[in-house]
C-alpha cells in the first residue's frame, strides 16, 4: 500500500505535469521528486510539519524565500 500510495503521488504531483524527453530527463524529475517529497514536503500524518525538522531558530522577522523544483512545479518556502 505504501509503495503504490508513492507511485500515485508521484504521478499527480510530477510526472503528469511533465514532457519527459528520455531516460536522462525522467531521471532527474525522479530525483528532484525524491528530494522533494523526503525534506521539502509537509507530512499530514505529522500535522503538517517536515519529516526532517529543521534544527536552526525560525524568527518571523526573517525574509521569506523559495526553493523551486523542476521549473516552479515543485515549490518549497522556508525562512
Amino acid at each position: 500500500a505504501y509503495a503504490e500510495r508513492w507511485v500515485r503521488s508521484i504521478k499527480e504531483d510530477c510526472l503528469n505535469h511533465l514532457v519527459l524527453l528520455g531516460e536522462g530527463s525522467l531521471k532527474h524529475a525522479v530525483s528532484e521528486y525524491v528530494e522533494f517529497y523526503n525534506h521539502e514536503r509537509p507530512h499530514h500524518g505529522l500535522e503538517n510539519e517536515l519529516v526532517v525538522s529543521q534544527s536552526t531558530k525560525i524568527s518571523a522577522e526573517d525574509c521569506v524565500k523559495v526553493r523551486s523544483r523542476l521549473g516552479g512545479l515543485l515549490n518549497f518556502y522556508y525562512r
